[in-house]
């Protein structure tokens, strides 16, 4: 059974995936800029989901790491459509990783990703209400 480090996750799991070696530095760590790619893939699943369509990455608001991740963990991205504009869909978005071997899951960062529906052209487009 897993165990939350502090408070548990926030949204719907969206992507799992395992830190390789050729995703770390000399010291074990992964890099940062793998993890934001994990991140940014996630919410482009949720994202297209809910635009029924393809979109695009537009920002990604004020991402710090907390702790590192390490060879071996798996990390899990979690997602939550925070909010709905007329082309946009800005996701909260929060990575944790399952330590090796254990059932320990930590917050290693987050951060808000707005993403933009396109149609087929690659234009803005209005996202679809629900229903």
């Amino acid at each position: 059974m897993v165990q939350y480090a502090e408070g548990s996750p926030t949204g719907e799991l969206t992507l799992r995936t395992l830190a390789m070696p050729s995703d770390a530095n000399a010291a074990g760590d992964i890099f940062g800029g793998w993890v934001m790619a994990q991140m940014d893939l996630a919410c482009g699943i949720r994202a297209a989901e809910r635009a029924r369509g393809r979109v695009v990455t537009a920002a990604v608001k004020e991402m710090s790491f907390a702790k590192p991740v390490k060879i071996g963990d798996t990390l899990c991205i979690y997602t939550h459509v925070e909010r709905i504009g007329r082309t946009s869909i800005t996701l909260k978005v929060e990575a944790w990783a399952q330590r090796y071997l254990s059932d320990l899951m930590e917050r290693v960062t987050y951060a808000d990703f707005v993403m933009v529906a396109l149609d087929g052209e690659g234009h803005p487009k209005q996202v679809p209400t629900e229903g």
